[in-house]
């Protein structure tokens, strides 16, 4: 079957077993770029049969768009170690790459669903999360501002059944390291681009994200895990531009008295 699964590692030891086993026999090249692991990371990689190739982290999008360039098949599927194939969407890819699907695109969105601290989250704006993550070798490149990527395709794009399974958290602890990580990057680039933030907008940004993703997109039904998830998307909005505003500041001359 005429297909590249593509995956950036660092440190993925307990997610990317189940990753590389929702792909197993469907694809024809696995290629992992890894960033310097210190686990079993690229062993485990190695005995799933893909080629590993070990490179220096220069952000997400450069580090996806080179992975994206090994890729030798005619579609490719693009994976973050921490998430996989439901039975569906495998059965799915399998149609498209033996040519029994009608209407053939040069991309496909699948439908991300994300699991989080134990159960399934279907609102707060996580779900339904269309993502173009199959195309054709060469319609499509990766895009963003780090840490936020998105494969972008200059042809027609389709839907195919199933989800993208996604499992980006394995405890509160490990989302709070995250977030702190991101806004670092986040605040620093719109920093160097001269954005500034003002306090109106660090007071009222973080109750507008909150208000969106609790009560318009139906966070509450989601339970505690909605209202956890819709506080960590406002804490997340409150810190990049804090983090923003210091670094504002931190050059600026003292208040006068």
């Amino acid at each position: 079957m005429p297909l590249s699964v593509c995956i950036i590692t660092l440190d993925e030891h307990e997610n990317l077993p189940r990753c590389l086993a929702s792909v197993a026999g469907l694809a024809t090249q696995l290629v992992v770029v890894d960033s310097h692991s210190s686990d079993d990371t690229q062993r485990i990689a190695r005995e799933a049969g893909a080629t590993v190739i070990e490179r220096d982290f220069k952000g997400h999008v450069d580090q996806k768009s080179f992975a994206l360039a090994q890729a030798s098949e005619d579609w490719v599927l693009c994976l973050d170690a921490d998430e996989w194939l439901d039975d569906t969407l495998r059965a799915e890819v399998q149609r498209l790459i033996r040519g029994e699907l009608k209407d053939v695109a040069d991309g496909y969105q699948l439908n991300r669903r994300t699991e989080y601290l134990g159960a399934w989250i279907d609102h707060c704006g996580w779900s339904p999360e269309w993502r173009l993550r199959l195309v054709r070798r060469g319609t499509a490149a990766w895009v963003g501002d780090d840490p936020h990527d998105r494969l972008e395709g200059r042809g027609p794009v389709g839907r195919l059944a199933g989800r993208l399974c996604h499992r980006p958290y394995r405890s509160l602890g490990e989302h709070l390291a995250k977030v702190n990580r991101y806004t670092d990057t986040m605040a620093a680039a719109r920093h160097a681009a001269g954005e500034r933030c003002s306090i109106a907008r660090l007071l009222l940004r973080p109750a507008g994200r909150f208000g969106r993703m609790y009560v318009l997109q139906a966070g509450f039904v989601d339970g505690w895990r909605g209202l956890v998830v819709c506080a960590m998307g406002s804490f997340y909005v409150f810190l990049k531009y804090a983090k923003l505003r210091a670094l504002s500041d931190a050059g600026a001359p003292p208040p006068a008295r």
